[in-house]
């Protein structure tokens, strides 16, 4: 329960986001019980998320500030509640002064997509199919940008992974 897959945080050329490795990440079965995340929102315009700079900045400052940051990897998971609106969770290891504190729960399977943001669209239909073809039922999906723009640009890759919140397996 509760064991997010690792990523090596010394892997970080860029002194912004550390490099994403795909290995371990795709089509695994992820468990949750009341995992602890700070919830932050921000408003969008047409799914295009406005000021999630410096909500990320905001957020991270005080994970760092109440030493909450889980230790040997990371998980933010991006859910867009509509055209106007997006949700970002990020995982943590203790309650965060000052922000809002929500749990997750249940079955989640994931799938590792690579490519331009404006594929969304394409990865949230994939990750619906993926799902189906698991003879699940999807209850939610969520998306961990792995690096931010500058940093996928560096890298040469821009990793996602989908995160579906499925129903448990019968």
């Amino acid at each position: 329960m509760n064991n997010i897959p690792p990523i090596d945080l010394s892997d970080n050329s860029t002194g912004c986001c550390p490099r994403f490795k795909p290995e371990g990440w795709d089509r695994q079965e992820l468990h949750f019980d009341e995992q602890l995340f700070v919830k932050a929102s921000v408003r969008c315009l047409f799914h295009i998320p406005l000021n999630i700079g410096g909500m990320f900045s905001r957020v991270q400052t005080a994970i760092d500030k109440a030493d909450a940051g889980l230790a040997d990897t990371y998980l933010v998971l991006s859910h867009a509640k509509s055209m106007w609106q997006s949700e970002h969770y990020f995982a943590v290891s203790k309650p965060v002064p000052g922000e809002e504190m929500v749990t997750l729960s249940g079955d989640y399977l994931t799938q590792v997509f690579e490519g331009s943001f404006s594929d969304a669209g394409k990865w949230n239909r994939e990750l619906k199919d993926y799902v189906k073809r698991q003879n699940r039922k999807l209850l939610r999906a969520y998306f961990f940008y792995t690096t931010c723009p500058e940093c996928a640009k560096t890298y040469g890759k821009n990793y996602v992974v989908g995160v579906a919140h499925v129903n448990s397996q019968t």
